[in-house]
């Protein structure tokens, strides 16, 4: 049996233990029972971070490829192939982790995952009506009625632009170049590939 000078020592013990896990201050919560299951290092599945040091998956990647036939939500109804939606998503998320001011990356990295098909160089030709032609012009040849105005806008069959590759074209597309803007939260990725697709065809006039 305790004592009651055992029993007094063992409630000043447990009411100063609890006063040390009380703070007043609302986000911090005090002493906390197993820190490291509360601070564990997580990686969010659906998003990349900048500095991310994920050295398992493939690029540094949080995302995983989806199993052989996941059709992805934006291209529901589209007869695509199993391996075309495959690299799209895999060219989306190398582009993920390229900076906007890293262009020799993209040249390097990024390859068109659609083939230039009648069809989607007819639905590339469609985006560049609608988010290029007003400056670059029907042909490419950076007259449009905005470029006009704004002076300067390159030729795609230049010297300077006739050979450069997917990469360069996709990554100027979404994140811009001198005085034209970023369009990659205009156009999705997909048509931003068919775009250029498109735009090899202008280079070769």
């Amino acid at each position: 049996m305790f004592t009651n000078k055992t029993k007094s020592l063992l409630v000043s013990g447990v009411i100063a233990l609890s006063l040390t896990a009380c703070k007043d201050k609302h986000n911090d919560p005090g002493t906390e029972f197993a820190p490291n299951m509360y601070h564990s290092v997580a990686y969010e599945p659906m998003s990349q971070s900048e500095g991310d040091t994920n050295h398992i998956n493939p690029y540094g990647m949080n995302m995983r490829l989806p199993v052989k036939g996941t059709v992805p939500r934006s291209n529901f109804g589209k007869a695509q192939s199993d391996s075309v939606n495959a690299k799209l998503l895999q060219m989306d998320l190398i582009a993920r982790n390229i900076k906007s001011g890293d262009m020799a990356s993209s040249e390097a990295l990024l390859s068109n995952p659609f083939a230039p098909t009648e069809k989607n160089l007819e639905a590339g030709k469609e985006q560049y009506e609608r988010f290029c032609q007003h400056c670059h012009g029907e042909a490419g040849k950076g007259d449009g009625l905005v470029g006009k105005k704004y002076a300067g806008v390159p030729v795609y069959s230049s010297d300077a632009l006739k050979d450069v590759n997917d990469g360069h074209i996709y990554h100027t597309i979404t994140h811009g170049k001198g005085r034209m803007w970023a369009h990659g939260s205009q156009i999705s990725s997909a048509d931003r590939w068919k775009i250029v697709l498109y735009v090899h065809e202008l280079q070769k006039q």
